[in-house]
């Protein structure tokens, strides 16, 4: 079968399961560029792509500057691409299964009191000049994204019917599109209501998504994206990226760091296997044992 039509079929049989636009989105990205590594390279039909091909185009990335996790991401894609031709009978074995995974790094960076303070301390003060709804909704995305470690789509997805303020909790659709529903304390419910009647004073009509564009239109995954991009520059943050899922790490590490179990950490974080959540903590081993060290009762002993 012709790569390019493989290809394609492929992406329309993710379209028919009903993927997530983001997630469509994504195998384009990472997978459409093996698949034009193949054609640059005269490998036309899919029966003809070799564990070599996998291998030499990811090595290609990682000359160009691929992170370890970028050039796994992009094997994982190409991975399920010829998963779903072997189902259909088009090839005998997934040659790309012979490709290991790379180590990659396992910190992740946090964001420090102060660096949340500085993002939260632009945003009030662009309200104080120019009252503007474009600084409001910075804060409230900071506020919200550090107050509850929801995804990005999520709250992109949120829409007020979601946020239940007499019982402290939002409902999100979270991944595989599963409803779940997540807690909030009664600082971020304050902060929310309002936000919310200043939402109804900017605009004529309420949305019927938290947050939204300047013309009151549901956020996009660009517009967003663009803003945590202009956001970074503004920071110049040199350790840290500015991102979503980077308040979602802040959210979990700082969970971790209050002495929270990880099956509770898990809830909270609604990882749907806990051993993703013991990397975490693993991965701030170090920090959990200087709070030990700091703040083991042993220490105030006299024994």
């Amino acid at each position: 079968m012709l790569l390019k039509f493989a290809y394609q079929d492929f992406i329309d049989d993710r379209t028919f399961k009903n993927t997530t636009a983001v997630n469509i989105q994504n195998y384009k990205v990472l997978l459409g560029g093996f698949i034009d590594f193949c054609h640059e390279n005269s490998i036309l039909n899919v029966e003809e792509i070799q564990s070599n091909h996998v291998k030499r185009y990811l090595s290609q990335c990682q000359s160009n500057g691929n992170s370890a996790n970028t050039v796994n991401s992009k094997l994982q894609r190409i991975r399920a691409f010829l998963n779903y031709m072997v189902e259909e009978g088009m090839v005998k074995e997934n040659v790309a299964l012979k490709v290991k995974r790379q180590k990659a790094d396992v910190k992740i960076n946090v964001f420090s009191d102060e660096q949340i303070h500085q993002m939260l301390g632009y945003y009030r003060s662009l309200r104080r000049r120019e009252d503007s709804y474009f600084a409001y909704r910075g804060y409230m995305l900071i506020v919200t994204f550090l107050g509850t470690g929801i995804r990005r789509t999520e709250v992109i997805n949120l829409k007020w019917s979601d946020v239940d303020m007499d019982n402290l909790t939002i409902s999100v659709y979270g991944k595989r599109r599963k409803k779940e529903i997540v807690f909030i304390t009664e600082k971020l419910a304050k902060e929310l209501s309002t936000y919310n009647l200043f939402c109804k004073r900017r605009f004529r009509t309420l949305s019927d998504y938290v947050f939204v564009n300047r013309d009151n239109t549901q956020m996009t995954q660009n517009s967003i994206m663009l803003l945590f991009q202009n956001l970074q520059r503004k920071m110049n943050f040199s350790d840290v990226r500015v991102s979503p899922h980077t308040f979602r790490h802040t959210f979990c590490h700082r969970l971790a760091m209050s002495g929270m179990s990880a099956f509770a950490i898990q809830k909270m974080m609604r990882h749907e296997n806990i051993a993703v959540t013991m990397r975490y903590v693993a991965m701030w081993g170090n920090e959990l044992k200087e709070q030990n060290d700091k703040y083991n009762p042993l220490n105030k002993l006299d024994i």
